[in-house]
């Protein structure tokens, strides 16, 4: 009986070996076509993929990636990583959106389209640098960290991109170049009606002056002249109003201050919204590019506010501070939408930008209880400054 028991247990024992024998071959059998599975999606990307250990030692690298370097997968395979992507190309001087890699203390710039993705120089076999963007992923394997480096090539992008940046500085050139050119055709025109047109109206009405002083008995002639003088007067007011408008006589005659004020008591009686100027003389004394793109922007911006504010205060201040000019202009008026910032029918803003743009300021807009524009702009020395 005993010995009948004995055979049953080592049968039992030996199909449950069997069972579990069959159980972990299956495992493994699944487990090796898994991995034979992921190491074939790995050869055939398009990406370039490269494995490391902590030492940046390259245990694995795809087809892709040799054809990246210029090399084989064999010659990757073994190498260090610093072949390839030297260890110069990886640090960074900028401590902002910088993660180690692995632990050596080598760093790798965040600048690429996700939040995981890093811009790093690479190092093709003939010598030729070419910039890369990838992701990094780490694991642990029999107790030791393996990193996976994902690669894309974007060399193409970065010329594009950097052909767009130098078309963009061209037209921001172009746009400060006619800007220029618009504010002498203006000054030149603006001169030319004071000077001439301004003179001839001027010497018409002492002409009639004389004439009025003549004594007539004739109603009628009287009541022409004084009817021409009223004419000429009214001229002469819209000579100097668009001169004014084109070129104002005090941004020559007097400086920047005095060119603001006048546009304040302008604002003021034209449109009776109150207007204060908080500004020191001495702070606007600059030369004629910066006294006439600062007056511009001013110009317009008092312009924004009639249009579409609803404001019935407005301030304008301009103080130096750091070898920086801060500008704020703020109303209390309904604000601004924040669609409306961005609009290609917004010449107005898109004026001011430009103009801040040119003299490598910075402008930003708000809307706080009404609109609020403030303004950096970078002053130049002061012996550059026009006296």
């Amino acid at each position: 009986m005993a010995r009948i028991r004995s055979l049953l247990l080592l049968s039992g024992a030996v199909a449950l070996a069997s069972r579990l024998s069959w159980r972990m071959g299956w495992q493994c059998a699944r487990s090796a076509a898994a991995h034979k599975r992921s190491r074939g999606i790995i050869q055939h990307a398009s990406d370039a993929i490269i494995s490391t250990d902590e030492h940046q030692t390259i245990l694995q690298a795809n087809p892709s990636a040799a054809t990246m370097f210029g090399t084989t997968v064999q010659t990757m395979e073994g190498s260090p990583l610093q072949q390839f992507i030297p260890r110069d190309q990886r640090l960074s001087n900028e401590p902002a959106g910088t993660r180690y890699f692995g632990n050596t203390g080598i760093r790798l710039r965040m600048k690429g389209r996700r939040a995981s993705d890093y811009a790093v120089t690479g190092l093709k076999a003939s010598g030729q640098y070419f910039p890369l963007e990838g992701s990094i992923s780490s694991l642990a394997e029999n107790g030791h960290r393996i990193y996976t480096i994902i690669l894309r090539d974007i060399t193409e992008r970065k010329q594009v991109q950097e052909q767009l940046e130098q078309s963009y500085s061209q037209l921001r050139e172009l746009s400060a170049a006619l800007q220029t050119i618009r504010e002498e055709e203006r000054k030149h025109i603006a001169r030319e009606l004071h000077d001439d047109l301004g003179q001839l109206l001027a010497t018409l009405r002492v002409d009639l002056a004389l004439l009025q002083q003549q004594h007539s008995n004739d109603v009628a002639a009287r009541k022409l002249q004084a009817g021409m003088d009223e004419l000429l007067m009214s001229a002469i007011t819209s000579l100097r109003r668009i001169a004014s408008n084109l070129r104002p006589r005090a941004l020559d005659e007097g400086g920047l201050y005095f060119a603001l004020e006048s546009l304040r008591q302008e604002f003021v009686a034209r449109y009776g919204i109150a207007c204060t100027l908080d500004a020191n003389e001495e702070d606007l004394i600059l030369d004629d590019a910066y006294s006439t793109a600062i007056f511009r922007i001013a110009q317009e911006a008092l312009t924004n506010i009639t249009r579409h504010a609803e404001a019935r205060k407005v301030l304008l201040s301009l103080y130096r501070t750091d070898g920086l000019l801060q500008i704020t202009i703020h109303d209390d008026g309904r604000g601004i939408a924040e669609k409306d910032m961005d609009k290609a029918s917004s010449f107005g803003l898109i004026g001011m930008r430009e103009r801040v743009w040119a003299l490598h300021g910075d402008i930003a807009i708000v809307s706080d209880g009404g609109t609020r524009i403030m303004i950096r702009l970078p002053l130049p020395p002061p012996q550059e400054n026009a006296a």
